[in-house]
């Protein structure tokens, strides 16, 4: 059975992700490196989670194995129902690097993936000047990645990740190389984005801020090897202003993940 799921119009219900019991463990020069303790954990489809731990927790691990792009040691993961065997292709992954392609200009480098796919031209570039507006770039599809500030190459990035209408969005430290203002920004373009699509997301950050301001959902992980110490439902009223350090819950919300964080000597 393929692990690929159909594309077409976004489920608003029911488990889009399953992980059950999924462990890594990575074999280098005949040693064995533990990734990740077995985990379990459910993403219902349209649903924002976000996973925040310590560096080398596992976290990107836990992507490429939701991607199909590594296989678990242990365990299972089904995506909209089906067990995950290869890499799926009903999925848009946005990580800290652009990966731009710097001969190509901005609308090239977002209708590549359209070309892979052999999708028809016409719309294919009718769905690229659609999120170019979503995303702010409607001056930008002529430009070359060199051309446009760090903020305007992860938003055509995004906008590449997107172009095929995945039910998934994946998105790996997507904004840790900005600058904290253009962060900000971002992580209200990327709400903005959300609550107009409503995709499921699966979203890998460090900033405790940033997870909370974001998500429906914040998985907490522990050090290396990965494991859940936490998990917090967030409820905030949407749309979320980018200055939320002084909103009570925000502030509570926040602070119960540091103290997971301080348990496990992450801080001291």
């Amino acid at each position: 059975m393929s692990a690929s799921t159909p594309s077409g119009e976004q489920e608003t219900t029911g488990h889009q992700v399953t992980i059950d019991d999924v462990s890594k463990t990575y074999v280098s020069s005949k040693k064995y490196v533990e990734a990740l303790k077995p985990i379990s954990l459910d993403i219902d489809a349209g649903e924002f989670v976000s996973v925040v731990g310590p560096s080398g927790c596992g976290k990107s691990t836990l992507l490429l194995l939701i991607a199909g792009l590594i296989k678990p040691s242990s365990g299972e993961i089904r995506v909209g129902g089906e067990r995950v065997t290869e890499p799926l292709t009903d999925v848009g992954i946005v990580f800290q690097d652009h990966l731009l392609l710097e001969f190509r200009t901005a609308e090239e480098n977002v209708l590549l993936q359209t070309q892979v796919r052999k999708h028809p031209k016409d719309e294919a570039k009718e769905a690229a000047a659609a999120l170019f507006t979503q995303l702010g770039l409607e001056d930008a599809e002529s430009r070359y990645p060199k051309q446009l500030s760090g903020g305007m190459q992860q938003r055509v990035s995004i906008a590449r990740a997107l172009i095929h209408d995945p039910s998934i969005l994946m998105m790996d430290e997507p904004f840790g190389a900005l600058d904290a203002l253009t962060r900000a920004q971002m992580r209200e373009d990327v709400e903005a984005l959300w609550l107009a699509k409503r995709k499921t997301v699966f979203f890998i950050t460090h900033s405790v801020e940033e997870a909370v301001g974001l998500s429906d959902r914040v998985i907490v992980f522990s050090t290396s090897p990965g494991h859940i110490v936490d998990e917090l439902k967030i409820e905030l009223p949407r749309p979320r202003p980018v200055e939320l350090g002084s909103e009570r819950a925000f502030v509570e919300y926040s602070e119960r993940i540091y103290a997971r964080f301080r348990e496990m000597g992450v801080l001291k």
